[in-house]
C-alpha cells in the first residue's frame, strides 16, 4: 500500500469536515485592523474568536513598541539558537521581569507554547517516572505525554477524588521504579473555560510528593488580584513547580515562558531540545512582550474592562437561559444540542443574517451530539456588543428548537 493512500482516504478527524466550505468554515479569513469588529467574506463582524483578553493587539504602545523594535532589529536578530549565539540582555531582562512578576525564582522565553509544553514534559521525565495528568487537557500536554516512555494516567477532570486514586497507583508504581511523579493540569481550560482545581490538587502533595506542571495559557493576564494568573487567584501560585504561559493570549503576540525553581530552569536551558534546536525569539518580539508586560502590570483598567464584558456577557446569557457550562473564566462556551449539519447551518444564520462571528466546535473536539460557540471576550468589546450577541443567540435557538436548521447537506453560504 503506498503511504499516502490512508492520507487521503481517511483525512483524520478533523479532515472529514473537510467538505463544508473552505475558507467559511475552515481555515476562515478575517481581515483588517484586529478589534472586536472585523471583515469576514466583505462584511464588518462582530467578533468573537481573537484570544486578544487585554485588547493589546492594536494598543498605540504596543503597535509603536513593535513597529520601532522592527525598525532597529528586523526579524532576523539574533541569529541562531538561544545557547549558540542568539541570546541578548534584552531576552535576560524579559526573562527577569516575568520571574518577578509570576513570584518564580527564574523564568525560561519559550518560541512557541505548543512545541514548549511537550518538550518541557520530555525533558522533565524519563521512564522511571509516572505522569498523572487531567482529562481535559489541551493537544499540547496530550502530545508530550505521549512521549513518555513510562507509565502515564489519566484522572476525571478536575475530579479530586480519582486524583487521588490515580496518585496512590502511581506512587505504587515509583516505590518499585525510583522514580518520581509529575501531575499536569490547566489552569484556565481553553474550551470549557473551569478553572483547574489548583487548590486541592496541592493540598495533595504532602500524601504523594509529586511536582505540579501548570499550563496556565488563558489565566496568565486574565486571573488572579495583579492578573498574574490562575495560581494567584487561588493563592497556590508558589506551590505550582512549573508555571507556563505563552504570550498568543492576552499578550497578544507570539512566545511563550516557563517559570520555577532556578535549579530546574537552568536544567531546562540545556535539556529542551525544542529550544536548543530552534532558532531564537526575535529581538522585535521580546521587545513587544517586554512593553505588553509593562502595560499588564500598569493598566489595571484593561482587565477591570475585560471582566466588566465578561461579566455582563456570561450573566446576560444564563438570565436568558443558555448553557454556558461551568466556565469560571473569560472563556464562554455556548453550548446546543444538534448535529454537525445544524451546527454549520446555524454557524451561517449567525454570520449571515446577524454579523457576527466566533468560534464553532463540533465532533471530536465535543460530542455528537453538541454544538458549542466559543465567545472569547476582550477589553476592546462592548455592552452595545453583548446585547446584540445575546439577541441574536435567543433567535437562533428558538430556530434551533423549531428545526429550521435541519438539513441532509449544506447547500450554500447563505440561510
Amino acid at each position: 500500500m503506498d503511504l499516502f493512500d490512508k492520507l487521503i482516504t481517511e483525512q483524520g478527524p478533523l479532515g472529514k469536515h473537510a467538505n463544508l466550505p473552505e475558507d467559511y468554515f475552515m481555515f476562515p479569513k478575517l481581515e483588517g485592523e484586529i478589534s472586536a469588529h472585523m471583515k469576514f467574506q466583505g462584511k464588518e463582524m462582530l467578533t468573537w474568536s481573537l484570544n486578544n483578553y487585554l485588547g493589546l493587539a492594536n494598543h498605540p504602545e504596543v503597535r509603536k513598541a513593535d513597529a520601532e523594535a522592527a525598525r532597529k532589529y528586523g526579524l532576523a536578530y539574533p541569529m541562531g539558537a538561544r545557547m549558540m549565539s542568539g541570546n541578548s540582555v534584552q531576552h535576560i531582562e524579559l526573562e527577569n521581569q516575568l520571574a518577578d512578576f509570576i513570584k518564580k525564582e527564574s523564568v525560561m522565553l519559550l518560541n512557541y507554547g505548543y512545541q514548549g509544553v511537550f518538550s518541557i514534559i520530555d525533558a522533565v521525565v524519563d521512564r522511571k517516572d509516572v505522569i498523572v495528568y487531567d482529562a481535559e487537557s489541551h493537544a499540547c500536554i496530550i502530545d508530550g505525554v505521549r512521549l513518555h516512555i513510562g507509565k502515564r494516567f489519566i484522572y476525571q477532570h478536575n475530579n479530586i477524588e480519582d486524583l487521588d486514586k490515580k496518585l496512590e497507583r502511581a506512587r505504587k508504581i515509583t516505590d518499585t521504579t525510583g522514580g518520581g511523579i509529575l501531575v499536569i493540569t490547566e489552569g484556565v481550560f481553553g474550551m470549557s473555560g473551569s478553572m483547574g482545581n489548583l487548590k486541592d490538587v496541592v493540598a495533595l502533595k504532602k500524601k504523594y510528593n509529586f511536582r505540579l506542571f501548570v499550563d496556565d495559557a488563558h489565566g496568565f493576564g486574565t486571573m488572579g488580584a495583579t492578573g498574574a494568573g490562575t495560581g494567584e487567584e487561588q493563592g497556590v501560585q508558589d506551590e505550582i513547580d512549573l508555571y507556563f504561559s505563552t504570550f498568543a493570549k492576552s499578550m497578544a503576540s507570539i512566545g511563550a515562558f516557563v517559570g520555577g525553581n532556578k535549579n530546574v530552569i537552568q536544567f531546562l536551558r540545556y535539556t529542551l531540545r525544542s529550544q536548543i534546536f530552534a532558532k531564537t525569539l526575535p529581538m522585535a518580539l521580546v521587545i513587544g512582550a517586554i512593553k505588553r508586560l509593562e502595560l499588564l502590570k500598569t493598566k489595571p483598567e484593561l482587565r477591570e474592562n475585560l471582566w466588566t464584558i465578561v461579566r455582563a456577557l456570561q450573566t446576560g446569557l444564563k438570565k436568558a437561559g443558555f448553557d454556558i457550562s461551568n466556565t469560571q473564566s473569560p472563556v464562554t462556551p455556548v453550548i446546543f444540542k444538534g448535529g454537525v449539519g445544524e451546527a454549520a447551518n446555524m454557524a451561517m444564520d449567525v454570520r449571515e443574517n446577524h454579523n457576527i462571528f466566533c468560534s464553532i466546535v463540533i465532533y471530536p473536539v465535543v460530542p455528537k451530539d453538541i454544538i458549542m460557540f466559543r465567545l472569547i471576550p476582550t477589553a476592546v468589546h462592548t455592552l452595545e456588543d453583548v446585547e446584540q450577541t445575546i439577541d441574536t443567540f435567543t433567535t437562533v435557538k428558538k430556530k434551533l428548537d423549531q428545526g429550521v436548521y435541519k438539513r441532509e447537506e449544506i447547500i450554500s453560504v447563505t440561510v
